[in-house]
């Protein structure tokens, strides 16, 4: 007995219908609105410039948020009550190789935590320009043998192996803590072995510092081009949105190789100017020093699009301590302070309206960049007994600077 016509004729309508209801699904998928979920903040295996904005518009410094650094609940209430999307610096490593373990731990308790309230969220590691002894107690996994095409065997990665030859930038950050040399294949793969480490334990971008130092030896970029490809495989693979946001900072306004895009956004510090005959005032000035404002590298960028200048992220950096604070002239200090420390020294109400002016300077001065709220970060010269600056409300959270309101405040003003 054949197909009944009223059947036929019923399959015929329940497949136009379906039909309809999957191109309406893909038209608000590709608005970026498809039920439950947030307009233009969903990406997977690339990320549009418009989506890519979005995120680093509220991007906010998170030092050692996924390490456990501060009040972890606290920290994650204040990123959702300013509405944070990209959180930077959360899990990384400076030397002290052997506590990669401990940190990944760690990050591994965290991240879900923070997933559970600010599921769309951004969470960054780094990799830094820095290689002490301690790497040679670090076993290396089968799967970097692996992805290098080398013979698997059962050994440590090599400090000896990653630094440069004749002595260039050794013991640049104390004794045996060294500048890795990108070209060293050793390096190579540890770079690749702390990615890997970081994507799998939940990270979606990952900053890799000071690009040209450790590249002093790979001038066309091409070890950074091929350590970064394999990032990239891996992350496709692993990564919860199989896609991993990669940036830098990029003195030079970014690499380019053959019109391509090495990173997915630059990043650099403000650049903050003393004005003279004002202590302490700072402001922002394009051509100062080496600031990046106007000058951020275009091409084609890893996800195909293409730009005239690819859009960055500027954040009040930290490096050092110049036993000067307070003084004037220093070069690249701001009244003898870094910058975190500059800003955290200053005044509650001078802080909150320079987070007003700075965020409204940058995106005045040049529509490609971002200003990164600081949240979290380290002070090499303690206010009083504080050796952190945390954005935190104060009476949530002891040690805040009390930032949090401001930072809620200039976002909710921005699209």
């Amino acid at each position: 007995m054949g197909p009944s016509p009223f059947r036929a004729v019923y399959t015929a309508k329940m497949s136009a219908k379906t039909c309809l209801a999957t191109l309406g699904v893909l038209f608000l998928v590709a608005c970026g609105v498809a039920a439950g979920e947030k307009p233009r903040l969903q990406f997977d295996r690339t990320i549009s410039r418009e989506v890519l904005e979005d995120y680093l518009s509220r991007a906010i410094t998170m030092m050692d948020l996924c390490t456990g650094k501060g009040d972890v609940d606290d920290n994650i209430r204040m990123l959702k009550n300013i509405g944070a999307r990209f959180a930077g610096r959360t899990l990384y490593l400076w030397g002290g190789e052997k506590r990669l373990e401990g940190h990944l731990k760690k990050a591994r308790q965290i991240v879900p935590k923070v997933r559970k309230v600010l599921p769309d969220l951004i969470l960054q590691g780094c990799v830094f320009e820095i290689v002490t002894r301690e790497v040679d107690a670090v076993s290396i996994p089968e799967h970097v043998f692996k992805a290098f095409g080398m013979p698997v065997e059962k050994r440590n990665f090599r400090y000896d192996a990653m630094i440069f030859d004749k002595g260039i930038f050794h013991n640049k950050w104390g004794r045996e803590a060294s500048v890795p040399d990108i070209s060293k294949r050793e390096t190579q793969m540890w770079f690749f072995h702390l990615a890997t480490c970081y994507i799998d334990a939940g990270m979606e971008a990952i900053h890799f510092g000071q690009v040209a130092l450790i590249g002093r030896n790979d001038p066309e970029r091409k070890h950074w081009w091929d350590v970064l490809s394999r990032v990239r495989k891996h992350a496709a693979q692993h990564a919860r949105r199989h896609l991993i946001l990669l940036d830098a900072h990029t003195p030079s306004g970014g690499p380019v190789i053959d019109g391509k895009l090495l990173f997915d956004f630059h990043s650099f510090p403000l650049r903050i100017k003393e004005v003279k005959g004002q202590p302490q005032k700072g402001v922002l000035e394009k051509g100062f020093n080496d600031s990046i404002y106007g000058r951020s590298r275009g091409g084609v960028t890893p996800s195909g699009w293409t730009c005239e200048s690819l859009p960055y992220l500027v954040e009040l950096d930290n490096w050092a301590s110049s036993g000067r604070g307070g003084q004037s002239g220093i070069p690249y200090w701001t009244w003898g302070y870094d910058e975190i420390d500059w800003f955290a020294h200053q005044p509650e109400g001078y802080r909150n309206e320079w987070l007003r002016y700075a965020s409204k300077w940058v995106r005045e001065n040049d529509p490609n960049g971002f200003f990164q709220m600081p949240g979290s970060r380290i002070l090499h010269d303690p206010v009083g007994n504080r050796h952190w600056y945390y954005a935190n409300m104060t009476s949530t959270f002891s040690e805040g600077f009390n930032q949090e309101d401001t930072i809620k405040a200039v976002w909710s003003n921005q699209p």
